[in-house]
């Protein structure tokens, strides 16, 4: 576990510190001057804007950015108003959202470490999570959304953002090659478990990320035996140019999770592999 935040945290530190990634280049001076004026949006998937029912009235709401850092939601929110915390395991997309916070003297406080590891905060401290497609980082999802429930506060929301898991059924590499469409993984995949050492190795030795997918079981039933209920939901699709699925199935989604209050004993666990 240890091994998989600190190889991702690095693998992300180095992804960041190239400014090539989309998920890493910082908002511009107008976007923070139209969120201060009210006119501002956010995206939970790659391009589908977070529905601003999901949101409500952010203005003084203690927020905290999960997984989010890279110059672009946190400082978004602070500018419209939120009391914002962003909460991210690389050291170098967190400096994304210092840059500009300094910049356009926006009150954003930063806090490194795994998200699923929140322990740094007190029950009940936030009253919304963001929090984008990121959890393909993490090898348990569900100590994910536990630790979500725990920090947040009675009705507080959970806005998240997940991968497809159908999306890690195929050989990218070859598609995007030219290949054929033909599945190769069983699912859940996991890149730790699933990969030869040879390919593990390579990932390594190339400063890639390792990924992990979850079933619908763990990403929104788990969701429900955290505490939440799921009051929204939506599916997205990428650009062409970042995967050839795109043509084919909505790559990605998003859930609405409020906390509520309720008896352990009214939840029915998922009977599937998580």
């Amino acid at each position: 576990m240890n091994d998989v935040v600190s190889h991702n945290r690095a693998a992300w530190n180095r992804e960041s510190a190239s400014g090539e990634s989309r998920w890493c280049q910082p908002v511009s001076r107008k976007v923070i001057a139209n969120a201060r004026s009210g006119d501002w949006s956010v995206i939970l998937t790659p391009t589908t804007a977070t529905p601003v029912s999901w949101l409500g009235d952010i203005r003084g709401k203690r927020v905290l950015c999960l997984a989010s850092g890279g110059g672009q939601q946190a400082p978004v929110l602070a500018a419209a108003g939120a009391h914002v915390t962003s909460f991210d395991n690389s050291d170098e997309q967190l400096a994304r959202d210092g840059f500009v916070a300094d910049r356009e003297s926006l009150d954003i406080k930063l806090v490194q470490g795994d998200m699923a590891d929140l322990s740094c905060f007190e029950a009940a401290e936030f009253d919304l999570i963001f929090n984008p497609v990121s959890n393909v980082f993490v090898p348990d999802v569900l100590e994910v959304w536990r630790e979500c429930s725990r920090v947040l506060a009675e009705s507080g929301r959970l806005l998240s953002g997940f991968m497809n898991p159908d999306f890690y059924l195929f050989d990218h590499a070859a598609i995007d090659a030219g290949g054929p469409l033909v599945a190769i993984n069983k699912l859940p995949y996991s890149d730790v478990l699933d990969l030869t050492e040879e390919e593990l190795a390579a990932r390594r030795q190339q400063g890639l990320a390792f990924e992990f997918s979850h079933s619908l079981d763990a990403q929104i039933a788990g969701q429900i035996g955290a505490g939440f209920v799921i009051a929204g939901f939506y599916e997205d699709r990428w650009e062409d140019a970042a995967t050839a699925l795109n043509a084919y199935m909505p790559t990605s989604m998003a859930t609405l999770a409020i906390k509520l209050r309720f008896a352990e004993s009214d939840f029915i666990p998922p009977t599937a592999p998580l």
